[in-house]
Formats: structure tokens, sequence, C-alpha cells
């Protein structure tokens, strides 16, 4: 190991205040010689969320999640680990699933977002609801909405051709209380009946 000098301490303190002493980038600026201004803070943001029109003030961090909970008010979608690992958030935009933790609001902008509040019609459940009943696919609850949303999504993809399938396809919504036999029986239900 090379022997430290005093010399070389002084060099690299010397070449640490200098880079800490460079000015800061200048700011972009734009065709007409004006300073271009990134926006920040409260944006108004307008959802289409089970087939109508919100329109909030958010700020550009708030996650998809947040705003349907806690500014629009659609709670059944769930908070589990705010990482994007337990899928109790999942809701489907424009038919595809994602969790709704790990995407910001104002990246939906236009974008038809259904969650399990859409589902039920007047006229009675969303088929897959219905077999998650028959087939006792809960037990807590907690994961339930997730774990539907992404059952719709999943036999709409297309990906129940077997219960191996299902899962694999499932697989990115846990359950803690290990009702997984019962979750599998219920979208071969579901896809089954249509």
């Amino acid at each position: 190991m090379p022997e430290t000098s005093r010399r070389t301490v002084l060099k690299a303190g010397a070449a640490l205040a200098a880079v800490t002493a460079a000015p800061a980038p200048a700011a972009p600026v734009t065709a007409a010689g004006q300073m271009a201004v990134t926006l920040v803070g409260p944006t108004r943001v307008s959802l289409k969320i089970n087939g109508e029109a919100h329109a909030q003030v958010l700020e550009p961090r708030v996650t998809l999640l947040d705003a349907l909970r806690e500014r629009i008010g659609l709670t059944g979608t769930k908070k589990g680990c705010d990482r994007g690992e337990c899928g109790a958030c999942t809701v489907l935009v424009d038919g595809r699933r994602i969790k709704s933790c790990l995407t910001l609001a104002v990246m939906w902008q236009g974008s038809e977002i259904t969650t399990i509040e859409g589902l039920a019609h007047r006229d009675g459940l969303h088929p897959v609801q219905s077999a998650f009943i028959d087939n006792d696919g809960l037990q807590c609850g907690f994961c339930t909405p997730g774990q539907i949303m992404s059952a719709v999504a999943c036999i709409e993809e297309g990906h129940t051709g077997s219960d191996e399938e299902i899962r694999e396809w499932m697989s990115g919504n846990l359950c803690r209380c290990g009702c997984y036999p019962n979750i599998v029986a219920s979208v071969r239900q579901a896809a089954k009946h249509g």
C-alpha cells in the first residue's frame, strides 16, 4: 500500500476545492434568448377513472395510488408495500395492468383508468368478482382488489391456458393469507365463463 504524504493530501484537497467552487452550469436558453423555465409545484391534472373525468390539482410527484385514494376517494385500491412488490395497488390503464404505487398520476392524463370500483355494473358483479366469491378466493380481503384487477387483465391477455400459466401471470400479486389455489380456481372459472 503506497504511503500517504503531506503533498498528496494537499493536492487532493486542492482538487476537491476546485471542483466544488466551479460555477453551476448555465440554465438552458430558448431560441428567443429567454431562459427556459421548468414548472414545478401543483399542476392541474385531468384523469378519466371508471368512465368519469376527475380534475385535480396535484404535485407532479403524487403517485397514481395516492391520487386515487387520498384525493379522489377511491379507496378500493390498496396501499400494501408501496414499492411495487405486493400488487395490492393493481389497476388497469388502457386495459393494461399496472402497479399504481410505482407511477405518477400526471403520466396518465387522457388514459382510461379502471379501478376495482369500476368493474361491477348495475346488472351485477363482474364475472371475476363473482368467481372470487364462488371459489372463496379471499380471506382477509386486503389483496383482493389487486388480485381481481390482475385476474381481469390475465384473462383479457389470454394467459389462462393452464393452472401453471395462471400462476405465472398472477405471480406479481401476493396473498399473505395463502389463498393461491382458490385464486387460481377463480381465474379459471371466470375465464371459462367469459
